[in-house]
């Protein structure tokens, strides 16, 4: 273990954190990463270890910023429930009434609720959209409000995969009056201190770790075992297909170390972060959001078959919520969310937990022993 490079701080209470973060890179061939684990507000673990790059030329720093792909929705759910308890949005005021395009062909009845919750019905845009399309944000929400809903409104749930951002990001940069990155950064990031970013500043981009896009295994098996970067599922589901696929780089494929990727806004997608900033993010939520609000979020309102996972999935609004195929520790109140790779943001309020936890090599998607591992090490710590 002494030949990675493994720095910051950890509290002697919680050296078994700090055992598992080693243990990922020599049993889980971990590349880089880092965790941060914040307990009633004291930070009591902030680690950084392995290589920036695939070259192993650049060691992990402790501020090193990551893609974090999905767990960019719970910084982009956490600004829309902020205006909603602002009373700025409602949570079940269609969308149309402020989002003018949006009326017509099914999609009158989709509120800001079913949007939250992955029931809109909205998962996919089904007209061929060109490969760079995500990077400009007018072409996206503009061919959102073209489609037509895979399901009734409400009716079911599906993983909005990459098309979540888009839609809260549109309902937040209407009423708020501006992008979904920039309410993030003046509302959650600076307020917390916390790095956190959905559209990075170029002057940033220097102290971005590259991410190790998944490549296919050769014909003989022998090639690395990567995670694909579109699920199984997808393959034989046009709507889960178009969801991760459309237009082709909207995934990451292609684009995700790139200038242009950094910069643009995709909340669903292309949020960059620390784990330090992750978790300090959901450290704050208690004092961001009223009672009410979080209680409202973190309540289960989809739950059982998705329809685009192929495999059940739980939802409170905008939060991923535990399941027993994929806990969160021992408590049920623990919300937070997911990213491709491994990447991972929650908040236990029962055992004042927040913890953030980043890496640049995609893992397994569904269990990932690299996050497991670290947090069954964090509550054994406690």
């Amino acid at each position: 273990m002494n030949a990675i490079p493994v720095e910051g701080r950890c509290d002697a209470r919680f050296r078994a954190v700090r055992d598992a973060f080693e243990r990922n890179f020599i049993e889980h061939r971990e590349l880089g990463a880092a965790v941060c684990v914040i307990v009633d507000g004291d930070p009591v673990v902030d680690l950084a270890g392995g290589w920036r790059d695939e070259a192993r030329s650049h060691p992990w720093a402790p501020d090193t910023l990551v893609n974090v792909f999905s767990v960019g929705k719970g910084l982009a759910s956490a600004c829309a429930l902020l205006l909603v308890d602002r009373g700025v949005i409602a949570l079940d005021e269609p969308l149309a009434r402020a989002w003018a395009e949006m009326a017509g062909e099914g999609r009158d009845a989709i509120t800001l609720r079913h949007v939250l919750s992955h029931r809109a019905g909205l998962p996919a845009i089904r007209e061929p959209l060109a490969p760079d399309a995500m990077l400009d944000w007018h072409t996206m929400t503009a061919a959102l409000a073209r489609t037509v809903p895979w399901w009734p409104p409400g009716s079911a749930h599906g993983y909005h995969v990459n098309t979540f951002g888009f839609l809260v990001g549109e309902v937040v940069r209407r009423a708020a009056g501006c992008s979904v990155g920039t309410f993030l950064r003046d509302e959650i990031a600076r307020p917390f201190g916390a790095d956190v970013h959905v559209g990075l500043p170029r002057s940033e981009h220097a102290r971005v770790a590259d991410f190790v896009w998944p490549r296919p295994s050769t014909v003989d098996g022998t090639g690395p075992a990567t995670a694909p970067a579109v699920p199984a599922v997808a393959l034989s589901n046009e709507m889960a297909l178009l969801a991760y696929s459309n237009p082709a780089g909207v995934s990451g494929a292609g684009f995700v170390n790139t200038p242009e990727w950094r910069a643009a806004e995709l909340p669903s997608t292309n949020g960059h972060a620390t784990a330090a900033g992750v978790a300090s993010a959901y450290a704050g939520l208690p004092r961001l959001l009223s009672a009410g609000i979080l209680g409202e979020a973190t309540t289960e309102h989809s739950a059982g078959d998705d329809l685009v996972l192929g495999r059940p999935s739980r939802f409170g609004l905008g939060f991923q919520l535990p399941q027993p195929e994929r806990p969160l520790g021992p408590n049920a109140a623990t919300f937070g969310h997911f990213g491709a790779g491994g990447a991972l943001g929650f908040l236990d309020p029962v055992a004042g937990v927040a913890f953030g936890y980043v890496t640049n090599e995609m893992g397994p998607r569904w269990q990932n022993p690299r996050n497991r591992g670290l947090i069954d090490a964090v509550f054994a710590s406690l």
